[in-house]
């Protein structure tokens, strides 16, 4: 949190049982003109609860945990009395009922994921043939993906992407060096970099990853060089370069219709996740729909 939101405001609200924690909840606020909101921070896909469960309890004693866990950590975000909340939860949060019963509404969103690379031939079996398995095999011959662009130069790279789009770069370019660079540091981050026999950049990638899962996070292409194909060489290039460092592969997917084909080409499984949102004021909640 103190990456994605340095200079910004942040807190957790945690919960104990007697000395031992027993529930956090990361969260990233905004205040302007009196009006408050609790919202996700830019590059992160997930906040919301975590549970530190106590050895062996039942189906019925984790719900009864997870209701008494949620209430105190729920207390302290409304203790700032938030015009507007908007969290995605984790897939593994699949019990947002005290949520529900706190006022809080819910809506089903959907990522894809690879749920083990760590046989990357065994994955590679899993593309479609004709759209990902035959672009990859004529690419793999004619570039070369390296892994040492820094994250300077990926910042900036991203930064010209979006110009040749004639869009405005909604990261700025310290966060998307800062975050880079901090998971590169802690052997959490790596950038993928593709260039053809020239040794131009062709596209670049980053992927952040824990021992559980690796998460695909931002990318940027030579708007003038890239073609169909470049995207699905270096997504197999970190497959096979995450294998031994982690189980899973998170698209991070999209919820547009053309994007979410390209992600389920690669035999990644749909995993749907929750949207949780609560709005105290109407007006602000009319704002919030006409900017999605």
């Amino acid at each position: 949190m103190e990456t994605v939101c340095a200079g910004k405001q942040w807190n957790v609200a945690l919960a104990f049982d007697g000395d031992r924690l027993t529930g956090a909840m990361p969260f990233h606020y905004v205040s302007k003109c009196g009006i408050r909101c609790v919202i996700q921070p830019q590059l992160t896909q997930f906040s919301g609860p975590v549970f530190f469960y106590p050895d062996n309890l039942s189906e019925s004693h984790r719900l009864d945990f997870e209701k008494q866990v949620a209430a105190v950590l729920l207390k302290q975000i409304e203790d700032i009395k938030p015009h507007y909340f908007l969290q995605n939860f984790s897939p593994e949060i699949t019990n947002w009922l005290p949520f529900y019963w706190s006022g809080y509404k819910q809506t089903t969103r959907y990522t894809y994921r690879i749920v083990d690379i760590r046989d990357p031939q065994r994955v590679f079996v899993g593309f479609d043939p004709e759209k990902r398995q035959r672009k990859i095999r004529r690419y793999e011959a004619s570039t070369t993906v390296k892994y040492d662009l820094s994250p300077a130069d990926f910042a900036a790279f991203h930064s010209i992407y979006w110009q040749s789009k004639g869009l405005r770069d909604i990261l700025d370019t310290s966060l998307i060096e800062r975050v880079c660079r901090i998971a590169i540091e802690r052997d959490n981050g790596v950038i993928a970099a593709l260039y053809d026999d020239a040794g131009r950049l062709l596209s670049a990638r980053f992927v952040i990853y824990d021992r559980r899962c690796a998460y695909s996070l931002m990318s940027a292409h030579n708007a003038a060089l890239h073609k169909s194909g470049h995207s699905e060489t270096l997504f197999w290039s970190l497959i096979k370069y995450l294998s031994d460092k982690t189980v899973m592969f998170d698209f991070e997917g999209s919820m547009d219709e053309g994007i979410e084909y390209f992600y389920r080409s690669f035999g990644a499984i749909q995993t749907p996740f929750f949207e949780i949102s609560k709005s105290r004021n109407r007006l602000i909640d009319i704002m919030i729909k006409l900017r999605k």
